[in-house]
């Protein structure tokens, strides 16, 4: 997808009468890569008055969602995650960018956006994954074991929070009974619709498995929907910032950690990069998690392989994107062939 070319006289403007700032004068700091769901863009704004600010703009793009509508409200995916994160930012003491405002009118920047405050900080890689280049090679055993820790424990803060209090309950559509089985329906019918057809067979078994062996819901609360270490903005081991709020859900606590731990592999087992000293691993991973949730273990290897399931799905549908651009060869296999299969197989092989 071409870069958008930003408005920067009308976005200044914007953020002007958001701030009560006049003569904001905007330069392009950087167009961070990775992401399917919103374009990002890295802003400084300067005024004779003001000084100088740092902002993220998030554009959201032309193309279908990513991931599968969870509420009855049409809205953009930038702005389900912009109500999200505002929501969590005034009614919780989580970490999350601070808001300027959102724009549903495509007439300022040709889309809707939203602006937030820049967080500084530095965030894992994963192409290359972090775990052979970036700042978490360099930091100590020590602190390596503290930020996954931290990760974790404000994983659990998240599904600490009421929906109902926070005012998310939109995210549930009406008639529906929020849960596994219901994000199980949504994203397995998501899946075949999105295969156009086409068999799948690695993730039509695991739609048998899961469907047989996912465990009934203990809680049910919001849920971060993408948690991941490279989607935490970082100051040392110290979490600064939980960032891509747009996956976010109503369901069962282990369904983010399923994801978490499915991620881990792909940035070790998967890639056959061994782990760095104080890198823990999934076992040691999943006991933090319920240490600091204040729960007993459970099994979460049907969530693990569910969270898989949903990784298939999601280059499927980001592959059917590249398609309808032009970007794929028309006997391509990508969309079936790819580390997110990979990685479905390599949980599919551990249960033989």
């Amino acid at each position: 997808m071409a870069e958008t070319v930003l408005d920067t006289e009308a976005l200044g403007s914007w953020i002007g009468s958001k701030t009560g700032t006049s003569g904001l004068h905007i330069e392009i700091d950087g167009r961070p890569s990775g992401g399917f769901s919103a374009e990002t863009i890295l802003l400084t704004a300067e005024s004779s008055s003001f000084g100088k600010q740092r902002y993220v703009v998030r554009l959201e793009t032309p193309e279908p969602a990513v991931y599968p509508a969870q509420s009855d409200l049409p809205m953009p995916e930038i702005e389900i995650q912009f109500r999200i994160m505002d929501s969590i930012g005034r009614n919780s003491p989580l970490p999350v960018a601070a808001l300027v405002g959102y724009e549903r009118d495509p007439a300022i920047l040709g889309t809707p956006f939203f602006v937030m405050h820049h967080v500084d900080g530095v965030v894992p890689l994963e192409s290359p994954p972090y775990s052979v280049e970036g700042f978490f090679t360099e930091i100590t055993p020590a602190e390596r074991t503290k930020l996954i820790s931290n990760g974790l424990l404000d994983m659990t803060r998240v599904h600490k929070l009421d929906p109902s209090i926070l005012g998310l309950d939109w995210l549930t559509p009406n008639g529906v009974t929020p849960g596994s089985k219901h994000l199980l329906h949504l994203w397995k019918e998501f899946g075949e619709s999105e295969l156009r057809g086409r068999s799948h067979p690695l993730l039509e078994n695991a739609w048998s498995i899961i469907e047989r062996e996912l465990p009934s819901d203990t809680s049910i609360g919001l849920c971060w929907g993408d948690p991941r270490p490279g989607n935490i903005i970082w100051q040392g081991s110290q979490v600064a910032c939980l960032t891509d709020f747009e996956a976010a859900c109503i369901g069962p606590p282990e369904f983010d950690l399923g994801w978490w731990l499915m991620f881990d592999r792909t940035m070790h087992e998967l890639a056959g990069i061994d782990r760095l000293p104080g890198d823990p691993n999934r076992t040691v991973q999943r006991e933090m998690y319920f240490r600091h949730a204040g729960r007993d273990p459970i099994d979460t290897a049907a969530h693990e392989l569910f969270a898989a399931a949903r990784y298939c799905v999601i280059v499927v549908r980001v592959m059917n994107r590249l398609d309808q651009r032009g970007l794929l060869l028309s006997d391509s296999l990508i969309w079936r062939d790819n580390p997110a299969s990979d990685c479905l197989r390599m949980i599919l092989d551990e249960r033989v």
